[in-house]
């Protein structure tokens, strides 16, 4: 008989500085071990200067034309901030964060992640120096 499943964990990913950082096994192995057959998974970023994107994982010139177009829109400018505590990467860091996510949510079926052929989920860090980002993932849907 089927039952209702929901379950959390927070996972740690350390990080090497600005970039994108592949955390779709670590999501997919949880969601198998959730034993949830159909249902949700939601991927939380606890941090405010980086994010979370559901991007192609074939050609790594899609991530780097991303972080090139990113730079642009917000780029590292001292004079251009008020914010500057914790360095001049920091403020970019936060308009960065405004204009992608720290929560996405997938689709599970099969006790899988629904996934696009070349989708993947990335922890993008905005910062310049190695961090450990905390990522929250919960479940929730039926399962055995």
């Amino acid at each position: 008989m089927a039952r209702m499943i929901c379950e959390s964990r927070v996972v740690q990913v350390p990080t090497k500085g600005n970039g994108f950082h592949d955390i779709t096994d670590t999501v997919r192995a949880f969601v198998k071990e959730t034993r949830v057959k159909t249902g949700t998974c939601n991927v939380f970023l606890r941090h405010t200067s980086a994010s979370l994107v559901i991007q192609e994982n074939a050609d790594p010139a899609v991530l780097r034309d991303l972080g090139r177009w990113m730079a642009k829109l917000a780029p590292e400018d001292s004079a251009a901030y008020e914010h500057d505590d914790e360095g001049p990467d920091d403020m970019p860091a936060h308009l960065r964060v405004a204009v992608t996510r720290t929560s996405e949510t997938v689709p599970v079926a099969e006790s899988k992640l629904l996934l696009g052929t070349w989708q993947a989920i990335y922890l993008w860090e905005h910062r310049k120096r190695a961090h450990t980002r905390e990522v929250v993932l919960t479940v929730m849907g039926m399962g055995d």
